[in-house]
């Protein structure tokens, strides 16, 4: 984690804002140290930590503007910020369900543009979307209990484009007990 990304998160208020396991910053920061144990790479680590800069689909407070995107890419370099407008922009509901295929189409939310991300940008998005939400069900048993086997079932058809960290991590804390 760059002291710069942590000032920037400070500033815009994330250890302000509240969220399930404590704040905004410490679950950015545990979806960080999630994707740092999957031996993702730093970019990617980076984007955990920032990805809800421009907030998301499913949550909606966003800490910086889309017009302040520079700042962002300054912090934590070009290839991080980018992974982060990626998730950031996702129109989930048009865009997870053909996420595994090469001809899927993927929905910025933010312009309406519709794309067929690279195999390397799916498999960045699903790793990232897991590390989220897998955080945010291993510390709130009330989500885990909602929406836990909504996640297993998604996660399972993206698992071609999980690494084999993540797929086990998904299949620890959202598989049957007795697994």
């Amino acid at each position: 984690m760059t002291a710069k990304a942590l000032s920037i998160l400070r500033a815009a208020g994330a250890e302000d804002i509240g969220h399930p396991g404590g704040t905004l910053l410490a679950h950015l920061r545990r979806v960080s140290a999630l994707l740092a144990s999957w031996d993702a790479r730093p970019a990617l680590q980076s984007a955990g930590l920032c990805h809800a800069f421009y907030g998301t689909d499913g949550f909606p407070v966003a800490l910086l503007d889309l017009g302040r995107r520079a700042e962002l890419v300054e912090a934590i370099g070009v290839e991080a910020e980018a992974l982060v407008y990626f998730y950031a922009s996702c129109d989930r509901k048009a865009s997870y369900q053909g996420l595994t295929e090469s001809q899927g189409t993927f929905v910025d939310r933010f312009t309406g543009t519709r794309t067929r991300p690279s195999p390397a940008a799916r498999r960045d998005f699903a790793e990232l979307t897991a590390a989220n939400e897998l955080d945010i069900v291993d510390v709130s048993p009330e989500v885990r209990a909602r929406y836990g086997a909504d996640l297993l079932d998604l996660f399972t058809r993206w698992r071609p484009l999980l690494s084999e960290s993540a797929w086990g991590h998904c299949r620890n804390v959202l598989g049957p007990a007795d697994h």
